[in-house]
């Protein structure tokens, strides 16, 4: 086996790599264009994507579930967060406990909720969340007519700016959730039953898994990162805004689907995920030093995730082209063996 071989088969079990691999074409690209881009300007990208990494990784728990299940409701949760902070906390270290707790509470409540209309009802993921979020937004409304001013916890403005030795305190953050996420996902039995539940339902629920309970922590894990996301985010922009999280929702689908997560369930990539939202922020930044409007880059952004959708999709039908390739006694591979199960 040759060298492009054996990288192409590596690849295709760690599909992270196409990502960190964009990072790296692009960032060395806008280096010899601009003559301005640097190690130091590197981690000022880092700390705009770690908190696109903090929603993403979220939604990859969502996605990995399977049957096409994403979270709409994640911008309303971060702009809904941000000013439930602002209304807690009220600029005070003393009270940045309550609004950390108050976050992590709508958080729970939101994925609870999302979980009951996904889990409970059987409403399609994207419905139920798109109408989450709707809810989200009136009580936004409502919340911003009553703060009477801006004022951020110092404590909360320097974890969500400051710096250790030029790193962002956020990376940091952001790559201790990935390993951790990491860790979770390869080692841990809520990890393997999050596969299971997204490669195969039906084969999952034979195996005794609890399908539903593994899909309801996912939509909750996927709420309270994002509520704690708008709490970061209100800190680091210095108050909020209604539709700040907005951003947030196309981008933390692409930074999965980028990152290596399949779209279709059962294989998800948290370090994927931390690349593809570098690359996305690169991508960004390369539209506006191009000077594009802001709808061009929605637009641009949307053709790359549509371009990484499409690849995925065909890379999961030849997938199930080979499961399904029949026996010699012309029995489905991809069809559980009756007898096995019996004997089980």
């Amino acid at each position: 086996m040759n060298g492009l071989a054996a990288f192409s088969l590596w690849a295709q079990k760690n599909r992270w790599v196409w990502s960190a691999i964009g990072v790296l074409l692009l960032w060395l690209v806008l280096s010899v264009v601009t003559n301005r881009f640097s190690l130091s300007s590197l981690s000022g990208i880092m700390l705009s994507a770690s908190f696109l990494t903090v929603v993403g990784i979220g939604q990859m728990f969502v996605v990995t579930t399977g049957r096409g299940n994403i979270d709409l409701s994640v911008a309303s949760v971060i702009t809904l967060s941000a000013f439930v902070a602002l209304l807690t906390i009220k600029g005070q270290d003393a009270n940045l406990a309550i609004g950390v707790g108050a976050a992590i509470l709508l958080g729970l409540a939101i994925g609870g909720l999302n979980s009951l209309l996904v889990v409970g009802l059987n409403i399609p993921a994207i419905i139920a969340t798109l109408a989450t979020g709707y809810v989200l937004a009136t009580a936004t409304l409502l919340s911003n007519r009553t703060i009477a001013g801006f004022a951020v916890s110092p404590l909360l403005k320097t974890l969500a700016t400051g710096r250790i030795a030029g790193v962002p305190i956020m990376a940091a953050i952001a790559i201790v959730g990935v390993a951790a996420t990491s860790f979770v996902l390869r080692y841990t039995v809520f990890g393997q039953l999050l596969s299971a539940v997204g490669q195969n339902r039906t084969a999952a629920r034979l195996a005794a898994i609890r399908n539903n309970r593994v899909i309801a922590s996912a939509f909750i894990i996927s709420s309270v990162l994002a509520s704690l996301n708008g709490l970061l985010l209100g800190a680091y922009i210095g108050g909020a805004f209604l539709e700040m999280g907005q951003p947030y929702l196309l981008q933390s689908i692409a930074a999965v689907v980028l990152g290596g997560t399949l779209i279709f369930g059962g294989s998800a990539s948290a370090v994927g995920t931390l690349f593809a939202s570098i690359l996305l922020i690169l991508i960004v930044t390369t539209m506006q030093i191009v000077g594009l409007p802001p709808g061009a880059q929605d637009i641009v952004q949307g053709i790359v995730v549509i371009f990484v959708l499409a690849l995925a999709g065909r890379q999961v039908l030849s997938r199930r082209a080979a499961v399904d390739r029949t026996d010699d006694d012309g029995t489905l591979k991809s069809e559980p063996n009756a007898a096995a199960v019996r004997r089980q």
